[in-house]
């Protein structure tokens, strides 16, 4: 009794989810004024790419609010989309050097995807401002400067809300105000949740 109503469930939100998904998608993308996220996840550094020669593992808490710039550009194309604004507060906790932390802001351009019916791509560019205290005096700074990209992909589970996953290549170094200067250039690997407003 108990396998034939999980089996019918099943049945059931297999149906229906995508549909729901799909069509929140593209009322979300197309006529949201913003979105608030909430991404976690791992980062490494690249040891020997560029300056870099300390691994540098952390885990992420990124706190997110979007706000859209422009209506849906490009109907029918591949580049259909609008362009997004994103403020970003970042906690990056250093795992193998002593739980340090690293705190900021970011401040990101994004173009997100609207063509596609149940999922939403994006990608960003931007930089900011960190605080870093990783006990690391080859950085020479504990205020430095971030710049990033990235791309992610989002997915809606509801009206709404989307399940999100994302990859950004991040730089952060003192810009050459302070002596020594080694930068930490990493890959972060990220997951969410975002709701469109």
């Amino acid at each position: 009794m108990k396998a034939t109503i999980f089996s019918l469930v099943t049945v059931v939100c297999s149906i229906l989810l995508p549909s729901l998904a799909s069509h929140a998608a593209e009322q979300a993308v197309a006529s949201a004024k913003g979105e608030i996220a909430l991404l976690s996840g791992y980062g490494i550094s690249h040891r020997y790419f560029g300056a870099t020669r300390t691994q540098v593992q952390t885990w992420d808490a990124i706190a997110r609010y979007g706000y859209f710039l422009s209506d849906e550009v490009g109907t029918g194309s591949w580049y259909q989309g609008r362009h997004e604004i994103l403020a970003e507060l970042p906690y990056h906790l250093a795992l193998d050097h002593d739980a340090r932390s690293m705190v900021g802001g970011y401040l990101l351009g994004s173009w997100k995807f609207s063509g596609m019916k149940e999922w939403a791509p994006y990608v960003f560019a931007g930089g900011g401002i960190l605080f870093v205290d990783t006990g690391l005096p080859t950085m020479g700074s504990r205020l430095d400067f971030s710049y990033q990209w990235g791309t992610g992909l989002q997915y809606f589970i509801r009206p709404e809300l989307a399940l999100m996953a994302e990859y950004r290549y991040h730089h952060i170094s003192n810009a050459g105000t302070a002596s020594p200067n080694e930068p930490i250039n990493s890959s972060k690997f990220l997951i969410g949740v975002s709701l469109f407003r």
